[in-house]
């Protein structure tokens, strides 16, 4: 098949792209410095490009993520890092790693959610610490007890985990870099008091930054977003929604690629021609959006490129993304790990 002939919208890895991406983050972190996250593109075809680059432990934000890695055959080391009080969907995420040979280590930050963890039949836990962004994780200095109330509880302790997603766009590198260390001090503490080899931290916006924690949770730099871009970071835009434009006028266009097709939390995507001309982005609506080429007038019939602002919500509306080289469409991979 040619791109061409794709319905849209579609979704579209550039296979050389995502290629470049993961070779440049397998050096800037080989091996267990990086636990990628799948969040970022629930995608088990594309975790095993990852796991190929050596990377054999990843990041897991919902219970049907670890369960749908342990399937696949990724389960080497998987982490829950999120808070889950759901005691019968932990106990059937551990029966389905337990299935699979798959180890799965979940976060806790309380004594509820020990509790539900040791009710669950979890072995492993790593304590999430609050580290300075308003969201899960305990203070800092209950991170000690938490860890003991675990090892009461029959659990394996193996560190701690921090957090910062407020740090991870900062225009500022100077200031941003001097956040990042005052969280790790927070982290480190804590960690004197926890114990356990793990150290865990980061994502695609601080990976650089990082060279006091034994690995890094980071997702978005395997196909990037245009909040990302910004940051100058050294990966490159390896996805987007291809759309046709389906109606024109002298003035605008419009293409279908809508709000149900596309992330909006981090603003506009941006539009760009087959020929790479950007566009004005008016608005978007349901299954429209709207906009002015900076180059030319559109045609009806016309292809399209709209860019992500953020690649992570945007993966999880599609049900499978088309991998491509060139004008050739090479395969196409499930978004199996969509959903809760």
């Amino acid at each position: 098949m040619e791109v061409h002939e794709l319905a849209t919208p579609a979704l579209v890895i550039d296979a050389d792209r995502l290629s470049a991406n993961l070779a440049t983050m397998a050096q800037v972190r080989p091996g267990a410095g990086l636990r990628p996250h799948v969040k970022a593109h629930k995608c088990t075809a594309l975790a095993a490009t990852q796991f190929a680059e050596g990377h054999r432990g990843f990041t897991c934000a919902t219970v049907r993520e670890v369960r749908g890695m342990a399937a696949a055959g990724l389960g080497d080391d998987l982490l829950l890092a999120n808070e889950v009080i759901d005691r019968r969907r932990l106990a059937d995420m551990t029966t389905t790693c337990e299935h699979h040979g798959a180890r799965v280590t979940v976060a806790v930050d309380s004594p509820e959610t020990v509790d539900a963890a040791a009710a669950s039949g979890v072995r492993e836990v790593l304590v999430d610490v609050s580290v300075g962004m308003p969201r899960c994780g305990c203070a800092p200095g209950e991170a000690g007890r938490i860890a003991d109330l675990a090892r009461h509880r029959g659990l394996e302790v193996r560190g701690v985990m921090g957090y910062k997603g407020h740090l991870m766009v900062i225009d500022d590198h100077e200031r941003q870099r001097d956040q990042v260390a005052a969280s790790m001090d927070l982290l480190l503490r804590a960690h004197a008091d926890v114990g356990g080899d793990v150290v865990s931290a980061g994502g695609t916006g601080t990976c650089h930054l990082h060279d006091r924690v034994t690995e890094v949770q980071a997702g978005s730099y395997v196909l990037m977003d245009t909040h990302y871009a910004r940051m100058a970071l050294p990966y490159v835009q390896a996805c987007w929604v291809m759309g046709t434009v389906i109606a024109a006028t002298s003035r605008h266009a419009v293409a279908d690629v809508g709000l149900k097709a596309m992330g909006m939390d981090h603003g506009n995507p941006s539009v760009e021609t087959l020929d790479g001309n950007g566009a004005d982005v008016w608005f978007f609506s349901d299954e429209h959006v709207t906009f002015v080429p900076h180059a030319g007038v559109a045609s009806v019939g016309d292809r399209v490129h709209v860019i992500p602002a953020h690649i992570d919500p945007t993966m999880a509306l599609h049900e499978a993304a088309w991998l491509v080289r060139g004008h050739e469409v090479i395969d196409r991979w499930p978004i199996d790990l969509r959903g809760w």
